[in-house]
């Protein structure tokens, strides 16, 4: 219904913020991630998510969208709520949880104070292959600040190449080798695959 906000934070707190717009005020809850994105800002915008229970309508405030994405892919988890997935958020960074849903490292996620090890599994296992399949890593997260990472898969996907494929290959190379040019990333992607 509403995609974002954007006004002055008259308040700010690491679990919500009111923002004005337009002489109204949203109480919007966010994570610590977003509070300390947006502590030094006066004016600003947030993605948000609005819910609706039968005793509230609830707004959840996001610095930028991959938060979000990974909020919404939360809360389609069976027994996780929308406190439980700002929770995940404020204790893991937005890539720190993609980074444990796609490997399958539940444990981290377990780590996060009322996530059993039950709650952590299914994260994992209803999210997997839905992150990896939407994309959400390679798009939001691993590519948006590495300007060789993301002319490498350009060229591995002009070359005809599976996105997902291409990147889980450019991420290995990276893990493996201190490669620092495209041309080169680019090789050594197409040895593995």
């Amino acid at each position: 219904m509403y995609e974002y906000f954007s006004g002055t934070f008259t308040e700010k707190n690491p679990t919500y913020v009111v923002l004005e717009n337009q002489g109204i005020g949203y109480m919007i809850n966010i994570s610590l991630n977003t509070f300390e994105k947006i502590k030094n800002q006066e004016q600003g915008k947030l993605f948000v998510h609005y819910v609706v229970r039968e005793d509230a309508q609830l707004l959840y405030g996001f610095a930028d969208a991959a938060e979000r994405m990974l909020f919404r892919a939360l809360i389609s988890v069976s027994g996780v709520g929308a406190n439980t997935a700002r929770l995940v958020l404020s204790s893991l960074t937005t890539s720190e949880a993609y980074e444990a849903i796609s490997s399958g490292n539940a444990g981290r996620l377990q780590s996060v104070k009322g996530i059993g090890g039950k709650t952590a599994q299914r994260i994992v296992v209803d999210l997997k292959d839905k992150i990896a399949k939407e994309g959400f890593v390679t798009e939001n997260l691993v590519f948006s600040h590495n300007t060789i990472q993301q002319e490498a898969l350009s060229g591995l996907l002009i070359l005809g190449f599976n996105k997902s494929v291409a990147s889980k290959a450019i991420e290995k190379v990276m893990k493996q080798s201190t490669v620092n040019s495209v041309e080169g990333l680019i090789k050594e992607s197409l040895k593995i695959l």
